[in-house]
């Protein structure tokens, strides 16, 4: 009998002994055929699959490193492009410095010129004559000014040490606060010396290096009040290893995203108020370069535009 004439009847059992009738077998002969070929089928795939990949192993490699190339260089567009938007800042930078120090220098030079033809052409009284030589002085005073800030920026970025000596911190924080009020024609409450520590702190310092730091803090105070001057002047040993200098104003502030910005070599903020506001970008520059000279920092804090700053200068106290 063939397979086809055997699927067609039941598969029963051998009958027994007392004529009852067999059991059917609850399988079809297709269904116990299928069901001893279903692993080989199985198995077949998975060999099938095994020599697929064998067979196109390199195409799943060059695949692969497709993406890691496609990565490579989409990483190295982005590298490319910050370093292509900081050199474009820098760029802005250095045009504006330029644009700062060739008004710094044309404008008293130029007031200068004005006075002496004046003086040459005409003649003045003597009253007039003292007021044309003060405001040629104070001229000479700014243009000198700018020069020595460009310089001490030039020499701010060498690593070579003067002679170091033991400061008088206070005593040379209230120099330089006597020395600001006579330039900037303050009176004392303009710009006040409000605290100064019982036991006077000493640093191990280059004195005008740190005199420069200083006088550059309060200047850049008493510039960025925006009219009004109101800055106070603080000098705190927080522990027995550091001295701090605190000098606080109430004029225009600075945006969160700018705390660091302004200790950069030729930044300046952008704002409508200071656009009058006469300076170089190199004032907090260069009291950085000398607070890290001398194993200290600096740093600004502010609660944002036109609530005032603090400009804290931290150094280390002489053990001596």
């Amino acid at each position: 009998m063939d397979l086809k004439i055997r699927r067609s009847f039941p598969l029963r059992c051998a009958q027994s002994q007392d004529d009852s009738p067999a059991p059917v077998f609850p399988y079809t002969p297709t269904d116990v055929e299928l069901f001893w070929l279903r692993p080989m089928r199985i198995t077949s795939r998975i060999a099938l699959n095994v020599s697929w990949i064998i067979l196109n192993w390199r195409q799943e490699v060059m695949l692969f490193l497709g993406v890691i190339l496609f990565a490579v260089l989409i990483a190295g567009l982005i590298v490319n492009t910050s370093f292509l938007v900081r050199e474009i800042r820098r760029n802005e930078q250095h045009d504006s410095f330029i644009n700062a120090v060739t008004h710094e220098l044309k404008t008293p030079i130029a007031s200068i010129r004005l006075y002496l033809q004046t003086l040459e052409r005409r003649d003045v009284g003597e009253s007039q004559r003292r007021e044309f030589y003060r405001l040629m002085l104070d001229d000479t005073d700014r243009l000198l000014g700018t020069v020595e800030q460009v310089l001490k920026a030039g020499q701010a970025g060498h690593k070579k040490q003067r002679d170091r000596v033991t400061v008088d911190f206070g005593q040379l924080v209230r120099e330089c606060v006597d020395v600001a009020r006579a330039s900037h024609q303050l009176d004392q409450e303009a710009l006040r010396l409000e605290q100064l520590p019982e036991a006077e702190p000493t640093v191990l310092a280059d004195s005008e290096e740190l005199r420069t730091a200083v006088s550059n803090v309060l200047d850049n105070a008493v510039k960025y009040s925006n009219g009004r001057v109101d800055v106070s002047v603080r000098v705190e040993t927080p522990d027995e290893k550091h001295v701090t200098l605190r000098v606080k104003d109430q004029g225009v502030g600075i945006a969160p995203h700018d705390l660091k910005r302004v200790f950069k070599r030729f930044y300046r903020v952008p704002n409508r108020v200071l656009s009058n506001v006469k300076g170089t970008g190199l004032g907090l520059f260069i009291v950085r370069a000398i607070a890290r000279k001398h194993g200290g920092r600096v740093f600004a804090e502010s609660e944002g535009e036109g609530r005032g700053t603090t400009v804290v200068l931290e150094l280390p106290r002489s053990t001596a």
